[in-house]
């Protein structure tokens, strides 16, 4: 474990004095530059951000580490058992869902811990395609649903005082009903304006984040910019996109080395090693111009959110705080990319709920390459 420990923390890369890493902020102020943001670790976030001394951080890192690698094999093994997984950061170990008790023990074999589910990942899955499919009738009242493994439920989440009228909704699609919870919420999503983290322009000036750097360019989210759309500092062009639906982009640069890092705002990077997804309960930051770097839990996967502009699939939650200004920007888990700031409710003086759309979506969809070190 300390020699693991030691690792991470040697794993640091300091920006030299008087350089700039490619695709980090401009080095001229504009009239919408991004505002300063005060200098903050990644240990020093993930203290702040989930309340963790600095040896309980870099611990719960190398306990994530386990239970990703352990989830990726079990999913593929349990098949149609397979209810779902999450970590749980009280025992430090992966909570593995399982409609089958004959399959406890190879969970267990796997250093996971097993759970009864009354539901199969593959109903849960199920039942959010029939609401997907029936969303041009979801009631405004809905924000969003998504699958909730440690619950073991789909949660429809919908405006106080309008439970009823969601209820309805979800027994108008025909889909599992008992596998589904309506909750009522004050999230109220929306996308984070064209302005964000490590800068890049678009047509005459707006502006968005730089999420992570592939062969040739960066992906980014697809609200930021159509497809055929121009772009400055970095120069380039996007290739492809699209909003609603799904919300990624991908950018070619024609002049700058797009670099396999991600700016922490503190005067270093963290490197990007690879993009194995975390679990459900991990712990996660995200890099923003308007607010920094900030860290906190993965709540649940394949959400809906329905945005003014439209409905949303397969984005995952979080319980990081975002603003407008961080659109595009990375979501990343400990040197593992997650994926680009979609949207979401609330602030970072009050707390919120933010929405990422998953990297290895966008990758598959254009063909892309992950730029690793």
């Amino acid at each position: 474990m300390k020699r693991r420990l030691a690792a991470r923390v040697a794993g640091t890369v300091l920006l030299a004095a008087g350089t700039v890493a490619a695709l980090t902020m401009p080095a001229t102020a504009t009239e919408s530059a991004p505002p300063e943001t005060p200098v903050v670790t990644q240990l020093d976030a993930m203290q702040r951000d989930l309340g963790l001394t600095r040896e309980q951080a870099l611990q719960r890192l190398d306990q994530e580490a386990d239970a990703a690698r352990a989830e990726h094999a079990l999913r593929q093994t349990l098949g149609s058992t397979y209810g779902g997984a999450y970590f749980d950061p009280q025992l430090g170990q992966l909570v593995v869902l399982v409609t089958d008790e004959a399959r406890f023990d190879e969970v267990r074999a796997a250093g996971a811990v097993p759970k009864k589910a009354d539901f199969s990942a593959e109903q849960l899955n199920g039942v959010i395609e029939g609401l997907n499919a029936r969303s041009a009738n979801a009631p405004r009242s809905i924000s969003g649903w998504y699958a909730k493994a440690s619950e073991n439920s789909v949660i429809v989440t919908t405006r106080p005082g309008s439970e009823a009228q969601a209820a309805k909704f979800v027994q108008a699609t025909g889909v599992l009903t008992d596998a589904v919870r309506v909750v009522e919420s004050l999230e109220n999503p929306r996308t984070y304006a064209v302005v964000g983290g490590n800068a890049y322009y678009i047509g005459s000036g707006s502006r968005c984040s730089v999420g992570f750097s592939v062969q040739g360019g960066f992906v980014t989210a697809g609200h930021c910019g159509q497809a055929g759309a121009t772009t400055s500092q970095p120069t380039g062009r996007f290739e492809g996109s699209t909003f609603p639906g799904d919300d990624y982009a991908w950018v070619s640069v024609s002049s700058d080395t797009p670099q396999p890092l991600v700016n922490r705002y503190d005067g270093s990077t963290v490197g990007v090693a690879g993009s194995t997804e975390a679990s459900e309960g991990a712990s996660i930051c995200r890099s923003g111009s308007t607010t920094g770097w900030h860290c906190g839990s993965l709540e649940a996967k394949n959400q809906t959110v329905q945005y003014p502009q439209g409905t949303v699939t397969g984005l995952t939650r979080t319980n990081v705080c975002a603003e407008p200004g961080d659109s595009g920007g990375s979501f990343i888990s400990d040197d593992q990319a997650q994926g680009v700031t979609s949207g979401g409710s609330g602030n970072c003086s009050s707390g919120g709920t933010t929405y990422f759309q998953p990297v290895n979506e966008i990758l598959q969809v254009y063909g892309l390459t992950l730029l690793t070190q």
